[in-house]
């Protein structure tokens, strides 16, 4: 059975280390206020290289899935509260809307 769990966001610009398959890595989110803006996910290792840059958090597929070949174990998915295409607003990130890993 695959596990999964919410990575606890908030609705604003934040860093934070994820250990993931007992290996560290370093979340960075930001929102592009752009017309086509969004909220934008970067990883990087511990070390600070750039794993995965620029991932918009959308709905509806797998953010990790086109990511194979870097090895981050599991896949991420966004999710949106009584409404599932609908990708997170500027200030809905953490409370309705959510990033969740799976294993």
């Amino acid at each position: 059975m695959a596990q999964s769990f919410e990575i606890p966001l908030i609705a604003a610009p934040q860093t934070f280390t994820l250990v993931i398959d007992t290996v560290p890595y370093r979340f960075r989110l930001r929102y592009c206020d752009t017309p086509m803006g969004g909220w934008i996910l970067d990883i990087y290792d511990q070390f600070l290289n750039p794993l995965a840059c620029g991932l918009p958090l959308v709905t509806g597929s797998d953010l990790m899935e086109q990511l194979a070949y870097v090895g981050i174990a599991g896949s991420a998915y966004v999710a949106t509260d009584g409404a599932w295409p609908v990708t997170p607003t500027h200030d809905n990130l953490g409370t309705g809307s959510h990033l969740y890993w799976y294993m």
